[in-house]
């Protein structure tokens, strides 16, 4: 069964399904196919798109305790793991995938916010079928999923937050519109997110 999540709609992960301890998130996208004279002109006609998909991993104080993104595809020793950049979109399915064993994240970890950026600056109004979800690795059974396609002209997006409260874990679907080429020029809000 899976749950369609809207903006600021929150779900606890615990109760969809027992021992969960392996999620990924999903990404998937496809370059807008924009026509007519002026779009090709003014480089809107199409093409390729670079989304990049991050993970930045908070304790309780709301510090920073790791960055997993294209960059660096590791963290948390290993607990946290960016499967590598897609930089067009081309293909069915997940684009870019970022893979969270729960169970080895340490007790300090409070939350995890991921984000999804335009690398080379293309609106998200130039992308067709942009969407996040988070799956039960163990069972690939979805537990949530929601649209990007509202994002408009941005170039940045807080996509959700994955957070241990009272010894479960939970999603939030933020949604936040902003803009970067990378996670690092949306800190602000993301650490407003929090």
């Amino acid at each position: 069964m899976s749950i369609s999540l809207t903006k600021g709609q929150k779900i606890s992960l615990s109760k969809q399904g027992d021992s969960l301890s392996r999620i990924f998130m999903g990404l998937g996208w496809d370059a807008a196919k924009k026509g007519g004279l002026f779009g090709g002109l003014f480089g809107g006609g199409g093409g390729n798109i670079d989304l990049d998909a991050s993970c930045l991993v908070f304790d309780d104080k709301g510090t920073v305790l790791d960055e997993i993104w294209f960059r660096q595809l590791q963290g948390m020793a290993g607990a946290v793991v960016h499967t590598g950049d897609n930089l067009t979109g081309e293909g069915e399915g997940d684009d870019e995938v970022i893979k969270v064993d729960l169970s080895r994240l340490p007790a300090e970890v409070k939350s995890l916010v991921f984000t999804v950026n335009s690398f080379q600056g293309q609106t998200f109004n130039e992308v067709d079928n942009a969407f996040c979800r988070v799956v039960d690795e163990a069972s690939d059974r979805e537990l949530a999923r929601f649209s990007l396609s509202e994002a408009g002209s941005h170039t940045g997006l807080i996509m959700a937050k994955l957070y241990r409260h009272n010894g479960e874990w939970k999603i939030h679907a933020i949604g936040e519109k902003t803009n970067g080429r990378t996670f690092h020029d949306m800190m602000p809000a993301i650490q407003s997110a929090l």
